[in-house]
């Protein structure tokens, strides 16, 4: 188990990163959910070895690995959101390099478990091609073959998905599920769609503090009958979104097709109720701690159900 307790980092200025946090990290997969400079990824070089927490603890199966963190690296698999490549070599040679670098040594040779990798991440087929010539989701699997090498306990991915088109990110879901049946893979992501699909559990994180720790059925289940759907046409949508917890508002077919959090479960003519989704619970969940934040003088508390809604309008 991976446990976290009472991380801190502060950047010189001072600009607090990290404030604080708390988590216990089964194996399995759990799931990171903030918006973009959250502090996921200072979080995620942390436990990687790569930065230098100003206080806190950090232990994997109970060796402190703040301390010690050579300790773990035999047993870390890392990919971080910017993965450099050669474009100019093949996918084998690219691996090759990055598994020496790594320090990789193997009785069977490294040519064996290279193709061995490649082929655990279906990219057998394209081991002689250059990596310029690779998508954005052979990239990350490509990445995530140097990762697994050695067989980690612990496995950080840090926004995996991101720019990554519809079928490729369907492909590197099932990947990461494969994966994580036999270790602990931590999934940082500020895409809502990455934790609903993947996780059974997860926490949410802005601004260097968690805000909650929570399953998404736990996320969701608050808000049943409390979400409603209805098309606005423009003249309504700024007069919806100042009076109404507006959760989301999509152009659809030249209407605005409007969600909204109603706590009282009147909505507006024409809304309709609709089962409630993790994004629907992430972002009332953001918006109160925006709000919090603005008015210091409410006290704070850290939510396990993962839901703390709005006051007031507002759209997403």
């Amino acid at each position: 188990m991976l446990v976290i307790r009472d991380l801190v980092k502060v950047y010189p200025g001072p600009v607090p990163a990290l404030q604080g946090i708390n988590l216990e990290i089964p194996k399995g997969m759990f799931g990171l959910l903030g918006p973009n400079g959250a502090g996921k990824t200072t979080l995620m070089r942390i436990l990687a070895g790569q930065l230098e927490a100003t206080s806190g603890q950090v232990s994997l199966d109970g060796v402190d690995i703040l301390s010690q963190p050579q300790t773990v690296w035999s047993q870390l698999g890392y990919l971080p959101q910017d993965f450099g490549f050669y474009p100019h070599l093949t996918g084998r040679k690219m691996l090759r390099y990055l598994l020496d670098l790594k320090g990789v040594r193997v009785p069977q040779g490294m040519d064996r478990l290279v193709d061995e990798l490649l082929e655990r991440v279906n990219l057998g087929y394209a081991a002689k091609r250059k990596v310029k010539g690779y998508s954005g989701g052979m990239r990350q699997r490509l990445g995530i073959a140097q990762a697994i090498a050695g067989n980690p306990r612990l496995m950080i991915v840090d926004e995996p998905t991101a720019g990554l088109d519809p079928e490729e990110r369907l492909n590197f879901y099932r990947l990461l599920a494969e994966l994580a049946e036999e270790r602990t893979v931590l999934l940082s992501t500020h895409i809502v769609e990455d934790v609903s699909v993947l996780c059974p559990r997860f926490a949410v994180i802005r601004g260097g503090r968690l805000l909650a720790r929570t399953t998404p059925r736990q996320a969701r289940d608050p808000l049943q009958g409390r979400i409603f759907e209805g098309s606005v046409d423009l003249s309504q949508l700024e007069h919806i979104s100042s009076t109404r917890q507006v959760t989301q508002s999509l152009l659809v077919e030249g209407k605005h097709r409007v969600r909204i959090y109603e706590p009282q479960e009147r909505p507006p003519v024409g809304f309709q109720p609709v089962a409630p989704t993790l994004e629907d619970a992430y972002l009332l969940l953001v918006r109160a701690d925006k709000l919090a934040a603005a008015h210091p003088q409410q006290p704070e508390s850290e939510s396990e159900s993962g839901i703390r809604p709005a006051v007031g309008g507002g759209a997403s």
